[in-house]
Formats: structure tokens, sequence, C-alpha cells
């Protein structure tokens, strides 16, 4: 009750902040701090946001976007969580796989936009491709890590009542790591969402990050701004409807908050 009670005003605090930057924002681009084709004025942005908006290419950017995402981010959370799995409970794919995961996720998701070029050329599956490989490996070192945590009591109680196999896997080891795996799903969308995003402004084949290019081409540097502004949007308002919220349900529910 004492945090439902806050809400509402670091909400309110929340907002005042915003408004007050866009004002100052504002009054600097009417002062003219910097000149309109260096940085432009919050309404300069907002006129190409509705002109986006207007004539659907903002829409149908996003879209394109969203789908790749979510195809992307599907694939690595169910080839992470297996391959975390994997490398907790059986020790050669940990001695063989786990040095290479570590090294793998150190590599940026757009270093694999060459690769994706050469494979699958400058196509949907491509971005895919970047998208997922970008998100992979934090969910499969996530998932390892919760599984390793697990009490091997609960595990020993659970093959005594005769839990084996994939029955083992899915009723006891992913139930009792997924506060981890939670955190590997968080910030795998985090990886996936900008690695689309980096894929799409290499492959140049729609979706935000085409948009970006677009105004980098035609020197529009309020429309590269506006998207800017809708990509940040869009990660917060997943970060706060999504994540935010399945890992209060989650914590809850494990007793840890």
């Amino acid at each position: 009750m004492r945090g439902a009670r806050r809400r509402p005003g670091s909400r309110a605090v929340r907002l005042i902040f915003y408004a007050a930057l866009v004002a100052a924002w504002q009054a600097a681009a009417e002062a003219d701090v910097w000149p309109d084709e260096v940085f432009p004025s919050p309404y300069e942005v907002a006129e190409d946001l509705a002109h986006g908006a207007a004539d659907g290419s903002l829409l149908h950017g996003v879209g394109t976007s969203m789908w790749r995402l979510l195809a992307g981010l599907s694939m690595a959370i169910a080839g992470g969580t297996a391959l975390g799995i994997a490398m907790a409970r059986v020790r050669v794919v940990n001695q063989t796989m786990g040095s290479l995961v570590l090294g793998l996720q150190s590599i940026p998701s757009v270093a694999w936009v060459p690769l994706g070029l050469i494979w699958y050329g400058p196509f949907d599956a491509g971005i895919i491709f970047v998208t997922a490989i970008g998100a992979v490996f934090a969910v499969a070192i996530n998932t390892y890590t919760g599984v390793k945590n697990i009490d091997p009591h609960y595990v020993e109680a659970a093959r005594n009542m005769g839990a084996r196999g994939g029955q083992l896997v899915t009723n006891v080891l992913i139930p009792a790591a997924f506060p981890y795996m939670m955190s590997g799903f968080k910030q795998g969308w985090a990886f996936a969402w900008r690695g689309v995003i980096g894929a799409e402004m290499l492959f140049s084949y729609l979706g935000m990050g085409s948009l970006l290019n677009i105004g980098r081409f035609t020197n529009d540097v309020s429309q590269v701004m506006a998207v800017m502004l809708v990509i940040m949007i869009i990660g917060m308002v997943v970060d706060g409807l999504v994540f935010r919220r399945l890992d209060d349900r989650v914590m809850s529910r494990w007793g840890l908050r």
C-alpha cells in the first residue's frame, strides 16, 4: 500500500520534469542558441511526428520494427533458455559452450550485420538474425545463473517424486530459476531493440532504422530526432507496461519483494 501511494506522486514528478525539459528546449530554440538545422525546436519535431503519423510512414515503420523485434526476441528467449539450462545441467556443455557464450555476448549486435547480409541478404531474415543473436546470450547467461542457484534439495526432492527429463525442466528448473530468467529476458529485450534498429539502419530496409537513414540522407534533423523520440518512448513503454509489471508479479510470487 505504501508503494501504491507513492506512485501518483512519482508520476507527477516525472511529468513536471519532462514538461520543464520541453519548455527549456523550446525557450532555447526561440532564443536562437543553436541553428534549427543543427538542433530543431520541439515544435518542429512534433510537426515531423504529426506528418509521419498522417502519411502512415511512422506507423508502418513502428509496426515493421516491432514484428521483427518480436520474431527475433522470441527466438532468443527460446534458444537462450534451452542453452542456459543445458549449460547448467550438463557439465560438458558448460565446459565447452560456457566460455564461448561469454565471449560472444561481448560482440555488439551491429557487428553481426555483415554476416546477416552475407547469409540472408538485405531482407527481413537478416535483420531478425541480428536481433536474435544480439539477445540470445544474455538470456542464456541469466538462465544458467538461475538454474545454478536452485537449491539442490529441491531438485533431489523432485526426482524422488518421479520428475525426470522434460518434466523436471518445466515443473522445477524453470519455475525456480524464473526470477533470474526475467532479468535475462529484460536484458535480451534491450539488446534486441538496439539490434533491430541498428540492423535496419545498415540494411536500409524499412522500419524505424530506415526512417533514421532517410532523415540522415535528406539532412532532416527534426525527422531524425522525431524517430529517436519514438524509439525512446517505445522502450520506456515496453519496460514500464511489460517488464516492470512482470517483474513485480514474479518478485511477489517468489516472496522476494
